[in-house]
C-alpha cells in the first residue's frame, strides 16, 4: 500500500471516529447511544431536516425573557441572567398555609427570590414551564452557567489557567447571588449540574445558605459517583462499557473539536433520536418540546462538553447536603432517567430525611420539560413552606385551570 493510500485510509478513519465522537455526544449530555426510532430509518433526510426548522419557526418553548443582568464570576468570565420580578397588579390574597416537610409554612419579612440553575449542555430556557407558571407571582432568577447560553466562554478554561470544577461552579452562583438577589430569603432550584452547583454552594458558604436560604428542590441530580454510571450501556464482564468508551471520545473531542463538530452535523438525526430517546422517558412527546431539547443540546459546543464532564465525574458532595436540612425540601426525579438514575436522588433523600421524595413515572431526565404539571405542583409546596404563597397559589390556580404553559 502506497503512502497516498495510507493517509487516505486515515483520513477517512478519523472522519469515521469523528461522526462516531459526534454522535456519542448524545451518551455524554443525554444518555447512551442505542435504539434509533424507525421513523429515522425510513423518512427521507431532507423532510425530516423540513419538519425541524418548521418547528423551530412555531414552537413557542425558550421564549420568554426577563430583565437582563450580567453577574462577574472570580475569573472575570460574564455570566448571564435574568429576572422576574413580581407583578404589583397580581391580587394579593394571602395563600393557604399547609403543613409540609415536617414544618409549617412562615411567612418572610422580605419577598422570596426564587433561582434557578440549569444543567449539562442546557440553558435557562429549559426551565421554560416553571418560569411561566412563576411570572409574576414571584421574583425569580434564571441564569447561564459558564461557557452554556448566553454566559460568557469561561475565562480560566479559555485561557488554560484552570480547569472547570463543581466547585467553581458554586462560586459563579454566589456571584450571580450577590450580584441579582443581595439581600432577602432564597429558594434554589437546581436541575442536574444545577443542583451539583447549589451542593457546592453550600458546601463553601454555609453560612450564607443558613441565613437566607429558606427552601431548595434538587431535580434529577446526585451528590456523587457519577463516574460510575453506565447511561443505559451493557456492563460486559464486570466492566463498564461507558466507562471504557467515554476516555477516548473525550480525548478526540478536546483534540480534534472542528473535526467532531463536523461529525456532530453530519450525524444530526442520530444525534436527535438519541436526546428524544434519553431525554424523555416517554415516547409520546410533543415534537415540538423533543426538538426544542435538541436545540439546546446542540448548542453546546463539542470543546464545552468535554470540558465540564470531568468536573461532574470528580463530583462528590454528599457532605454539603447537611446545609439543607433545617429547611422544605424537595427531591425529584424521573424514574426513567438514565443521566442521573433515582437511586441518586434516593441517596440525596437519604441524606434529608426530612424531604420530600418524589419519583415522577414515566419520565425521563428532563422531567421539568417532560411533565411540567407534577414538578410545578411540588415546587408549589416548597414554596408555600418557604414563605412564598401567592407563588405557590398561583401556580395551583394554573394547575386548576389546565391552561397549558406556552409563554
Amino acid at each position: 500500500m502506497s503512502e497516498g493510500e495510507t493517509t487516505g485510509a486515515d483520513a477517512v478513519g478519523r472522519w469515521r471516529g469523528a461522526g462516531v465522537a459526534g454522535a456519542a455526544i448524545g451518551i455524554i449530555a443525554t444518555g447512551a447511544a442505542v435504539g434509533v426510532a424507525v421513523e429515522r430509518l425510513t423518512v427521507g433526510r431532507g423532510m425530516r431536516r423540513k419538519a425541524r426548522l418548521a418547528l423551530d419557526a412555531s414552537a413557542p418553548y425558550g421564549t420568554l425573557r426577563g430583565t437582563a443582568g450580567t453577574a462577574i464570576a472570580e475569573d472575570g468570565t460574564e455570566l448571564h441572567y435574568e429576572i422576574d420580578e413580581v407583578d404589583d397588579t397580581a391580587a394579593d390574597t394571602p395563600a393557604p398555609r399547609r403543613r409540609l416537610f415536617g414544618g409549617a409554612a412562615r411567612p418572610q419579612a422580605e419577598p422570596v427570590t426564587v433561582i434557578f440553575s440549569h444543567g449539562y449542555c442546557l440553558a435557562q430556557d429549559s426551565w421554560h414551564f416553571q418560569r411561566a407558571a412563576l411570572r409574576g407571582a414571584v421574583r425569580t432568577v434564571f441564569w447561564d452557567q459558564r461557557s452554556h447560553g448566553r454566559s460568557g466562554r469561561g475565562v480560566a478554561q479559555r485561557d488554560r489557567q484552570a480547569p472547570v470544577s463543581i466547585d467553581l461552579l458554586g462560586r459563579d452562583l454566589k456571584a450571580v447571588i450577590d450580584a441579582a438577589a443581595p439581600k432577602g430569603p432564597l429558594v434554589l432550584v437546581g436541575h442536574s449540574m444545577g443542583g451539583m452547583t447549589m451542593m457546592a454552594l453550600a458546601a463553601q458558604y454555609p453560612e450564607l445558605v443558613a441565613e437566607r436560604v429558606v427552601g431548595a428542590a434538587f431535580v434529577g441530580t446526585s451528590s456523587g459517583l457519577i463516574a460510575e454510571l453506565t447511561y443505559g450501556l451493557p456492563v460486559v464482564g464486570g466492566l463498564n462499557v461507558a466507562r471504557r468508551v467515554l476516555p477516548g471520545v473525550f480525548k478526540l473531542m478536546t483534540a480534534q473539536a472542528e473535526l467532531v463538530e463536523r461529525g456532530r452535523r453530519a450525524t444530526a438525526d442520530l444525534f436527535a433520536g438519541l436526546i428524544k430517546r434519553y431525554s424523555f422517558g416517554s415516547r409520546d412527546v410533543d415534537p415540538a418540546l423533543a426538538r426544542f431539547a435538541e436545540r439546546l443540546i446542540e448548542a453546546t459546543p463539542v470543546e464545552i462538553v468535554a470540558e465540564f464532564y470531568p468536573a461532574l465525574a470528580a463530583h462528590d458532595k454528599v457532605e454539603a447536603l447537611c446545609a439543607f436540612d433545617h429547611m422544605p425540601v424537595l427531591v425529584l426525579a424521573g424514574e426513567r432517567d438514565l443521566m442521573t438514575p433515582s437511586e441518586h436522588s434516593e441517596a440525596i433523600a437519604a441524606a434529608l430525611p426530612d424531604s420530600e421524595l418524589v419519583l415522577v413515572r414515566g419520565a425521563g431526565h428532563l422531567v421539568m420539560l417532560e411533565d411540567p404539571g407534577t414538578v410545578d405542583e411540588h415546587l408549589a409546596g416548597v414554596l408555600a413552606a418557604a414563605g412564598a404563597g401567592e407563588a405557590a397559589r398561583g401556580i395551583e390556580q394554573r394547575r386548576t385551570a389546565g391552561t397549558r404553559r406556552h409563554g
